[in-house]
C-alpha cells in the first residue's frame, strides 16, 4: 500500500458507510460528507473542491439594503407573489445594461434562488403541450437539475456538447428536436462544470432551431458575465454577456444572486421571462388551469404553489445590487475576479504533475479561468481518480454526475485558501510519484 497523506482505510470505511458502490456516481453531498469525516478522523486538512459554494463575503450593497429593509419591518409581511416593483425594474434594467436585450419588468420574477426558478420553469414548460413531455440538456450541467425532473416525474434527454461545438451543434441538436417531444432546452453559460462559454454563433444555432421547432430556452446565468477573458463589467457598453435573448423570442433567463453577488445564503434570484413567452397562451396550460398566459401561470399557479413569495428582505438586497450594477456604481465582477486567479494557480499545479484539462478549449480559444475547471489523469476513469485523490486530501466530483461523457473531475475554486496551494503542490507531487503516467 502506497504512502498517502490520508490513511486509505479511513476513506474506504467512510465510502462503505454511505454504501456507495460506484464512486463515479457519488453526489456532491456524499463527497462532501466523506471529506468532512475523513478530515475529522485523520486530522489532515482537505483541499475541498467538490462544492460550488461562494467563498467570498456577500455583497455589501445587498447586505446594507437588506438590513435596512428588515429594520423597516418587512419580515412581518408576505411579499407580493409577482415581486417587488423595484426589483422587477432593476432586473429589467440589468438585462439591458449587461446583455443589451429587452425584457419587461412584468416578466422579471423573483425566486428563492435559481433552483426554484428552474423547478418552476421545468413544470411550466412541460405542461404547455401534451406531446412535448421532455426537457433537453446541453451537458455537462448542474446535476441537481436532473434530480428536479426526477422528483417531478418528468422525462429528459441529454448530450455532451464536448464533440459538438460550433457548426457541429446544429445537426446534433436538431436530431433531438425533430422528434417533436422536446418542450425546453436548458444549458448554463458560462458552463458548470466545464467553464466553456457558448459563443454567439452557437447561441444563434440554438435560437433558430428553438424557433423552428417551437421550443422554450432556459438559459442558466448563475455565473453571470464571469468569463474573465474579456471585460463584461461596463453597463450599456460592449462587450455584453452572450445570450439567447438575441436569437429567439421564447426564453427564460435565470439570474442568480448566489455566485456573482456571493449572496447564496439568502436564496434569491430572478427568472426573467421574455415578453412574447410571458403573454403566450398554451393549450396545455389552459386545459390544466382553465386559462392564463405562460407568465401568469408561472407566477400565480406554479410559484404560488411552491412558496408564498420570495424572501421579502432578500428582494430588497437583490434590487439594490442589480440597480447599483446597472448604474455603474458597483462593479460586481471585480469582487469575484479572484476565482479566475485561483483557477489559474490550481491548474498550473495539476498540469505540472501530470494531470490534463478535460474541457480545455472554447472552440479555438483556451477555456477561461473561473469558478470551475475540469481535470483528468492518464489511465484513470472518473470514479478511480475521484477516490484516489481523496487519499491525498483532495475532494472533487466526477464528471459522470454532470452528464459529461468524458473521464475526469469537476474542481471548484471557491473554498481554496492561500496556504493550500503549497499543500496541493506537495500532495500532487506525491500523487505523481505514486502514479507514474505517460500520455
Amino acid at each position: 500500500m502506497k504512502n498517502t497523506p490520508v490513511e486509505q482505510k479511513i476513506i474506504d470505511d467512510a465510502i462503505n458507510e454511505l454504501q456507495i458502490a460506484d464512486f463515479s456516481k457519488a453526489t456532491i453531498r456524499e463527497v462532501k460528507a466523506i471529506a468532512s469525516k475523513a478530515e475529522a478522523v485523520s486530522g489532515v486538512e482537505f483541499i475541498k473542491m467538490e462544492m460550488g459554494v461562494p467563498g467570498l463575503p456577500p455583497s455589501s450593497v445587498g447586505v446594507k439594503a437588506e438590513i435596512e429593509a428588515l429594520q423597516r419591518g418587512v419580515a412581518s409581511l408576505y411579499p407580493d407573489i409577482n415581486g417587488m416593483p423595484e426589483l422587477k425594474k432593476a432586473a429589467s434594467d440589468f438585462i439591458k445594461a449587461f446583455i443589451n436585450a429587452e425584457v419587461s419588468p412584468e416578466g422579471c420574477v423573483p425566486v428563492t434562488g435559481s433552483m426554484q426558478g428552474t423547478f418552476a420553469s421545468f413544470l411550466a414548460c412541460s405542461q404547455c403541450n401534451e406531446k412535448k413531455d421532455t426537457i433537453l440538456f446541453i451537458d455537462p450541467g448542474f446535476p441537481v437539475q436532473k434530480q428536479q425532473l426526477t422528483v417531478m416525474g418528468q422525462k429528459y434527454e441529454t448530450f455532451d456538447v464536448y464533440d459538438y461545438r460550433g457548426e457541429r451543434l446544429k445537426d446534433k441538436l436538431e436530431s433531438y428536436l425533430k422528434k417533436g417531444n422536446i418542450s425546453a432546452i436548458v444549458y448554463s453559460n458560462p458552463n458548470n462544470p466545464s467553464w466553456i462559454c457558448l459563443k454567439d454563433e452557437e447561441l444563434r444555432i440554438i435560437g433558430e432551431l428553438a424557433t423552428r421547432y417551437d421550443v422554450i430556452i432556459l438559459e442558466d446565468l448563475a455565473y453571470f458575465a464571469m468569463d474573465f477573458r474579456k471585460d463584461l463589467s461596463k453597463p450599456y457598453q460592449p462587450p455584453f454577456q452572450p445570450s439567447i435573448a438575441h436569437y429567439t423570442d421564447h426564453y427564460i433567463l435565470l439570474i442568480s444572486g448566489s455566485k456573482a453577488f456571493s449572496y447564496a445564503g439568502q436564496r434569491i434570484g430572478v427568472s426573467c421571462i421574455s415578453d412574447k413567452l410571458y403573454h403566450r397562451k398554451y393549450p396545455g396550460l389552459t386545459k390544466r388551469y382553465g386559462g392564463g398566459s405562460f407568465g401568469t401561470v408561472f407566477i400565480h399557479r406554479i410559484l404560488y404553489a411552491l412558496s408564498s413569495g420570495t424572501s421579502h428582505s432578500a428582494q430588497f438586497a437583490m434590487a439594490a445590487m442589480l440597480k447599483a450594477a446597472a448604474e455603474g456604481s458597483y462593479n460586481f465582477l471585480e469582487e469575484v475576479r479572484v476565482y479566475g486567479e485561483r483557477a489559474r494557480k490550481l491548474k498550473e499545479i495539476f498540469l505540472r504533475h501530470g494531470f490534463y484539462l478535460v474541457y480545455d478549449k472554447d472552440l479555438d480559444d483556451p477555456v477561461a479561468d473561473g469558478f470551475y475547471f475540469t481535470i483528468g489523469y492518464p489511465g484513470m476513469n472518473s470514479g478511480k481518480l475521484a477516490k484516489e485523490l481523496m487519499y491525498y486530501g483532495v475532494s472533487a466530483i466526477s464528471l459522470v454526475t454532470t452528464g459529461s461523457h468524458q473521464e475526469g473531475l469537476r474542481a471548484c475554486t471557491s473554498f481554496i485558501k492561500d496556504h493550500q496551494y503549497t499543500q496541493l503542490e506537495e500532495r500532487m507531487k506525491l500523487f505523481a510519484e505514486n502514479h507514474p503516467a505517460t500520455r
